[in-house]
């Protein structure tokens, strides 16, 4: 059902000083900062031959990445993102499988303007899971 990685989403208190030490130090190719108001995050991605990492940052009040830099003050991984054909027949698969949806359990757009959903992480050993449809 899941098909390739589409990104790994790290928490940073930062946006700016990160992107800049994945461009400057890592050499990496780095995507101009965009807002996602329906998610509560400014993202950037850092674009990879194979993948990418989207950079989060809190964006408002009741930011979810709020709660979760308060955790980890120093930043970390928060999500995995896995691409599906399509997304309403996986999500009915992961919720007959006793999956949790988070949120209503409709798709919202993402970042890259496809519909996304989200997996309780303590149904996945622990990983906030997010599938995006491709």
């Amino acid at each position: 059902m899941i098909g390739r990685l589409n990104h790994v989403a790290i928490a940073v208190p930062d946006l700016m000083e990160a992107a800049a030490q994945y461009e400057q130090m890592l050499g990496a190719s780095v995507g101009e900062p965009q807002d996602e108001p329906d998610h509560g995050v400014t993202v950037i991605f850092i674009e990879l031959p194979n993948t990418k990492i989207e950079l989060l940052h809190p964006l408002g009040e009741n930011s979810p990445i709020e709660a979760f830099l308060e955790k980890n003050p120093s930043g970390g991984i928060h999500h995995v993102c896995y691409e599906v054909q399509d997304i309403i027949k996986a999500r009915d698969h992961l919720s007959s499988e006793g999956a949790r949806i988070l949120g209503s359990g409709e798709p919202k757009i993402g970042a890259h303007g496809k519909p996304v959903l989200f997996l309780h992480p303590k149904d996945f050993t622990g990983t906030l899971i997010e599938l995006e449809q491709v």
